[in-house]
């Protein structure tokens, strides 16, 4: 753990902590640990407007410990979004409300925040999750385009293939967004070019069937996503880092991206100005035959990072302390992400530093004697543990 700590930049005599709470730095941002709240989908905005309920939602994951915190997907239009209950970036209601966000989280947190922002491509126009996912709405249906015209499933709507007049919409569109994204405040972007959403589906070969120069071999099916890409990290302030989420594998073998394509993938997204690869898998195909387990997309982050030698988020059913230790110890990723721990304990890494024995986190302090109730507890259990 010492060895961690001075790979990361600290000194001998910095008290010797567990891996994941050794600080990382990005271009000009800090982060205090290596936590991450992954991206995960509310569907509480109104008319994509994220409103109250983001508010104390984000709020809370920032002040509970981890070093940054990803908001959700976020649109670059209405119909770029996935469910009617999805926030964007499009008008000036949204960028105020997420700068009210992000000026409590600057104010009361030593937390960052990210904004994820993405179009729902072929995957648009559906149900909230907690309804029918990926179904159609009953009414009100939008419009979708896609790399192809290649329905998700044969419940939801074949899309358009997108022309090169929209592609530059969009385009623009994306701009807009990062644009606003900096004036709201975030610290940091991510383009969302994974799960089988509108960049994505130019990606992989299971939705893009193009025959011109956007389909075919890796480099014609990436050229759009690395249009998008650099046109954005061109406006993004050049202090401030920019990720990408990829899909490292379809899950379907030689029919969709391999673990070699990824790699070749994240290399050219990280020439084009990526910062760090965050390194998901699948929901690009309904005929994808995943492997699940603990930390199960673990190994394609570990590629990425040392076959290629660029720097790595790890995500996807990562939820002990000891997962993220040993993931960041083994050097299989920079960050880890969690997402369903945090949303059953918005507390979670405050609460996992009381359990490994840390005592050094910091809380808020309003909450002071919580801390100190859940610190004597947590040594309780330890010394009833003993043999």
């Amino acid at each position: 753990e010492q060895w961690f700590q001075q790979q990361a930049g600290l000194g001998q005599n910095a008290p010797v902590r567990a891996p994941m709470f050794a600080p990382y730095q990005l271009r000009d941002m800090h982060l205090e640990n290596r936590i991450v709240v992954s991206p995960m989908a509310q569907y509480k905005a109104v008319d994509g407007c994220p409103t109250d309920w983001h508010f104390v939602h984000y709020s809370e994951r920032a002040k509970g410990g981890a070093g940054l915190v990803y908001a959700e997907m976020t649109c670059v239009s209405a119909e770029g979004r996935i469910t009617p209950g999805c926030p964007g970036l499009y008008t000036p209601e949204h960028e105020a409300a997420w700068r009210r966000l992000t000026n409590f989280v600057h104010a009361e947190t030593p937390a960052k925040i990210c904004c994820q922002i993405g179009h729902a491509g072929r995957k648009g126009s559906t149900q909230l999750g907690w309804d029918e996912m990926d179904a159609p709405l009953n009414e009100g249906n939008w419009p979708l385009v896609s790399a192809s015209a290649i329905a998700w499933s044969d419940d939801n709507a074949v899309p358009q293939e997108i022309t090169r007049a929209q592609m530059d919409t969009v385009r623009d569109q994306f701009i807009a967004s990062a644009q606003m994204a900096d004036r709201a405040g975030f610290d940091m972007i991510e383009l969302h070019a994974a799960h089988g959403y509108l960049i994505s589906s130019f990606i992989s070969p299971c939705s893009n069937t193009r025959s011109d120069a956007y389909g075919g071999d890796i480099a014609n099916r990436m050229r759009y996503p690395l249009e998008v890409f650099s046109a954005m990290r061109a406006v993004w302030p050049a202090h401030k880092p920019m990720s990408v989420r990829v899909s490292a594998t379809d899950w379907i073998e030689k029919d969709g991206v391999t673990p070699q394509e990824a790699l070749e993938i994240a290399q050219m997204f990280t020439a084009a100005g990526a910062d760090i690869i965050d390194v998901s898998a699948g929901q690009t195909s309904t005929k994808a035959n995943p492997v699940y387990g603990r930390m199960f997309q673990t190994p394609f982050s570990d590629r990425i990072r040392n076959d290629a030698g660029i720097k790595t988020m790890a995500v996807g059913n990562i939820y002990e302390a000891d997962h993220v230790n040993s993931i960041l110890m083994a050097g299989r990723a920079d960050l880890v992400c969690l997402a369903r721990p945090h949303l059953s304990d918005p507390y979670w890494t405050l609460h996992a530093a009381a359990q490994i024995g840390d005592r050094l986190a910091d809380w808020p302090l309003p909450y002071g004697p919580g801390k100190d109730q859940l610190w004597r507890l947590a040594d309780k259990a330890a010394e009833m543990a003993k043999p």
